[in-house]
Parts: structure tokens; sequence; C-alpha cells
């Protein structure tokens, strides 16, 4: 195990708490105007997926467990879960749908993701930061808005709904940030 200040845990970390293997779902910093900055973690256990949010001093040592990185393509979905093969050796895992969570309407077939490994078991995957999908319904122009300030709302061919630019309509691949759904660019593609 290593330890590491509270400060440094992001989404996907995995840490060792009380025994306990728990992954970080959300990890966000707060910095009151007066007082100690604190860390703020959300963390799903491993053996039962029970969460729990846990608050640290953002200077408070943290224990991280050895988890290994490793670059998967997803290749199919089915009803045992998600399978992804390692490139390298070809071997071949099953990801639940518990741990894979909310981010499977953004894979795609080929698509490479970050597999956190720990003892043989995957405990998190990583996405890529940005994928280009279709816009599949989106609302029309309103005359008169301006494109800086005024966003519309699209629904995407996963079905996720995010809001884009006025001059951006149904048929136009984007660019999504994975992260928290929100447009990027036009797809230059």
């Amino acid at each position: 195990m290593v330890k590491v200040i509270a400060s440094s845990v992001r989404k996907g970390n995995v840490l060792e708490v009380d025994g306990k293997l728990y992954v970080v779902l959300t990890a966000q910093n707060f910095h009151p105007g007066k007082g100690t900055p604190v860390t703020q973690i959300d963390m799903r256990r491993i053996v039962d997926g029970v969460k729990v949010s846990e608050r640290w001093r953002t200077t408070e040592q943290v224990e991280r467990a050895f988890v290994e990185d490793v670059n998967h393509q997803f290749l199919y979905e089915d009803g045992e879960g998600f399978h992804f093969m390692n490139p390298e050796n070809y071997d071949q895992i099953v990801v639940d749908v518990d741990t894979m969570g909310d981010q499977k309407s953004y894979l795609q077939e080929g698509m490479t993701c970050i597999i956190a490994m720990h003892e043989g078991v995957a405990l998190s995957i990583e996405l890529p930061r940005h994928v280009t999908l279709e816009i599949t319904e989106t609302e029309p122009v309103v005359k008169g808005q301006t494109a800086s300030s005024s966003y519309k709302p699209a629904i995407l061919s996963n079905g996720i709904r995010t809001l884009v630019p006025p001059h951006i309509n149904a048929g136009t691949r984007v660019v999504i940030a994975t992260e928290d759904n929100s447009y990027v660019e036009r797809a230059k593609d």
C-alpha cells in the first residue's frame, strides 16, 4: 500500500480503509474561507457494493491500494457483462454491470479503456476523456439567440442528453466529454 495525501485522490483510484478496498466514485476538494480545507470522497466498497462517503483534511494521509492499470479493448456486451480483451496477450475479462456503472452508454466496439486490476479482478474502468457521437434530436434555432452564451438541449445517439451550441443540428457528429456529458466541439471527421 502507498500513502498519499487526500487532496491527490481522483475518481477511479482504489483506497484501503479499515482493511477493506474501496473504489473512488467522486473526489472534491473544499477550501472554505475560514477553517481547514477538506476533501470529500464518495466511494463504493468493492466486496459488497455499499456506497460510503468520507471526509478528510486535505493534508491527511490515506492508503492507496496497489492497482495495475491495463489497457483493454471493448469487444461486446452480453448477459454475463462487458467483455474486454488485453491487446498485448489476448486475455479476455468480463466486467460486471455494477463495476461498469453509468459509463456503459459511452462504450463503442473497439474502444480502448484503462481497467484498474487488483489481484486479477477488475475494480474500475476509465474511458477515453472524449468520444465522438452523433446528435439524433435537437430543438430548432430560435431567432435572436446569440451563439456565445446560450446552449440548447440535444439527445445523442447513445440516448444521453446534453447541451450544444445553437448552430449544431440533428445528424451532426460532436465530441463529448465522458466525465460530465458536456459538449466539447464539432467532430473534425
